[in-house]
């Protein structure tokens, strides 16, 4: 019997077999308190100095949490590496909100080149399969699904213009004016919505969650998350809404099985966030908000 009310329900009869669930486990997981589970937070604090205080003095703690790593575990120290490049390819830009064109292109490029690079070097050259982007054909949302969208909608509309105006967070987002700005803005904030998903949870979660225990690995990958968005723009008092977010998208990727509704949840946040800097910089535009 399927029960709407569980997102780990026994999958229903598909025209199309769902492709297998991210693999989180590992045969040698290790303890968080451990030189393995030093290694991992020596690469989130990287992280943090490179993404929040940037400060190139990050790269060291980076550099060390990969070699300390490899002297826990070889395959953890492979993992490490991954993210550690994904990492450094990202950090070879600014990634503050900036929709200028060619700022547009570039860090459209170097957003895509760090989810492709560590990929490539995953399957290729590692011959590893752990990163995957699972779907569930031919299986229907649930309700309970549905009604987290639902919530999610409404729990963005009520918080998320408080935030943006009464922080004064929204002035580091451009002032777009011309048709073409809104519509960079509104491609920008969702292709990033998109990646952040592809890089943070598919990739840095996963490979994480090979090693330590669920919630070990969630947090640290929100910590690396919330260095990045803090980089992007959600300053202030942003982390106390992206650290739960951020928190609970590794739960929804790993009980729901699959990424298209965990980026449809992403993108549906997104939604109201690109409504929320526009009509913040234009109160007369989009007059839907109640602060």
């Amino acid at each position: 019997m399927h029960d709407d009310g569980d997102l780990t329900q026994t999958p229903r009869p598909a025209a199309e077999p769902s492709q297998p669930a991210p693999r989180l486990g590992h045969a040698t997981a290790l303890p968080t308190l451990s030189l393995g589970g030093l290694g991992a937070a020596l690469i989130a604090i990287a992280a943090v100095l490179i993404f929040g205080v940037l400060t190139p003095w990050g790269y060291l703690p980076l550099v060390a949490g990969v070699a300390v790593g490899f002297a826990a575990s070889r395959p953890l120290g492979r993992d490490l590496g991954l993210i550690a490049l994904g990492l450094g390819i990202v950090s070879t830009i600014s990634v503050e909100a900036n929709i200028e064109w060619p700022n547009f292109f570039l860090m459209g490029a170097v957003l895509t080149a760090a989810v492709v690079v560590p990929y490539v070097v995953h399957r290729d050259l590692l011959r590893d399969d752990a990163i995957r982007y699972p779907r569930r054909r031919g299986q229907p949302w649930s309700k309970l699904e549905w009604g987290w969208l639902a919530f999610v909608l409404v729990a963005g509309w009520f918080i998320l213009p408080r935030y943006f105006i009464h922080s004064g967070t929204y002035q580091n987002w451009p002032a777009v004016d011309s048709p073409s700005e809104v519509g960079r803005l509104f491609v920008g904030v969702n292709a990033v919505g998109i990646w952040d998903e592809l890089f943070f949870i598919c990739m840095i979660f996963t490979l994480l969650a090979r090693h330590f225990p669920f919630w070990t690995a969630n947090v640290l990958t929100s910590i690396i998350f919330v260095s990045f968005l803090w980089e992007l723009g959600y300053r202030s008092w942003g982390p106390l809404l992206t650290i739960p977010f951020a928190l609970v998208q590794a739960v929804i990727f790993t009980k729901s099985r699959s990424l298209p509704y965990t980026i449809t949840v992403h993108l549906l946040f997104d939604f109201i966030v690109f409504c929320s800097i526009v009509h913040a910089h234009h109160p007369e535009w989009l007059p839907v908000f109640w602060y």
